[in-house]
């Protein structure tokens, strides 16, 4: 794997399960860290427990406002000199109900952080990247990004956002050496899954039904989605862009 000494890597939903395992991967191989969340307790403790405080910066921001936005870039050029990986990762769940019982509040928020955010990242990454001609970025996208499901309409609207916005932005920025891919897990063991299965029911009943749905037989870990991410920001994968990886334990085989 490629030795990422004096690289940045810069990490949204950085106080979340994905995220923290991502910047946990990254920084195993020598990379500083720039981790943003809107919690800041969270973000701060769980940075604390990387146990590498001399690479790690942690920035409080809000990926659904602009300002926001153009101040965790800043704050992470500054901190990390360079930013060479961009993991654009926050999101939310919302609430499990199916369409007609949504409401317009819960689409917009969940649309807000999930695709706005996402967008908004994008914007003022990239030209950081282009201007230097060469960069990485993974957005975090789903199982939910490529296929349908019940009882979460503007999540999967919103990952299937991020699906077409990881194409569109590789297309537009191929010539200036920048790549942008997308990473699309199944279900995950983090406080996210916890949500969805308390909010379908027995939470134990919906745990077995989803790993029954997944042909290795369980969820994701979130250290398996952070070796692909780190893989898709390293060197190996230079011929690398506009593609969807599922890390899904075989869901999509069947498709």
């Amino acid at each position: 794997m490629t030795d990422f000494t004096d690289r940045g890597v810069l990490i949204t939903g950085g106080a979340g399960g994905i995220g923290l395992a991502t910047a946990s991967a990254f920084l195993a191989v020598g990379a500083r860290v720039a981790l943003v969340d809107v919690d800041q307790d969270a973000l701060t403790e769980r940075a604390a427990g990387l146990g590498a405080d001399d690479r790690v910066t942690t920035i409080q921001a809000d990926v659904s406002d602009e300002r926001d936005v153009e101040r965790y870039v800043q704050e992470a050029t500054e901190a990390l000199g360079s930013i060479d990986v961009f993991c654009n990762n926050a999101g939310i769940e919302g609430t499990v109900a199916d369409l007609v019982d949504t409401t317009a509040e819960d689409f917009d928020r969940v649309i807000a952080i999930n695709l706005r955010g996402s967008f908004l990242g994008l914007k003022h990454v990239l030209p950081h990247m282009t201007e230097r001609g060469s960069g990485s970025v993974v957005n975090t996208s789903s199982v939910a990004g490529l296929d349908g499901s019940a009882g979460l309409s503007p999540y999967i609207a919103s990952k299937h956002g991020v699906t077409g916005l990881t194409k569109s932005a590789a297309l537009e920025v191929a010539a200036t050496g920048v790549r942008v891919n997308s990473v699309h897990p199944s279900p995950v063991n983090t406080r996210m899954m916890r949500s969805i299965e308390a909010g379908g029911g027995d939470a134990e009943t919906q745990r077995r039904a989803f790993e029954e749905g997944i042909p290795l037989g369980r969820y994701g870990e979130p250290e398996d989605i952070a070796n692909l991410v780190v893989f898709l920001g390293s060197d190996e994968s230079a011929f690398i862009t506009g593609a969807q990886y599922r890390v899904d334990g075989g869901m999509g085989a069947g498709q």
